[in-house]
């Protein structure tokens, strides 16, 4: 087994449910931190979601979660994990700038 430490950054400005991260086929990611930056004056809403491979189901992991003027929050207070195949999207309500920063670890 090989563990890497990996960021991986996100630029979002369209209301489509877009793919962040998704983990191999042979790998496991464990996210430890998911941060996320209003780059703008207006104060829009992120949505993330997780699509379970092995359940062939979409849990929601955050609703709605407003996020502040010209701010960043960390969305995370405990580690994501993430098995094979599985995916983490994200959606926005408006076509704002907002970035997303994951640091995870990856092991394969």
């Amino acid at each position: 087994m090989a563990n890497s430490y990996k960021f991986f950054g996100k630029a979002l400005a369209t209301t489509a449910e877009t793919t962040l991260i998704t983990s191999a086929a042979n790998e496991t990611i464990i996210i430890k931190s998911i941060r996320v930056t209003n780059n703008t004056s207006n104060t829009p809403t992120v949505s993330m979601d997780v699509l379970d491979s092995s359940a062939s189901t979409e849990f929601t992991i955050f609703n709605t979660k407003a996020l502040t003027a010209n701010n960043s929050e960390e969305f995370l207070s405990v580690p994501l994990v993430l098995e094979k195949s599985d995916v983490l999207k994200a959606t926005i309500s408006s076509t704002d700038s907002i970035h997303i920063g994951i640091s995870y670890l990856s092991i394969t």
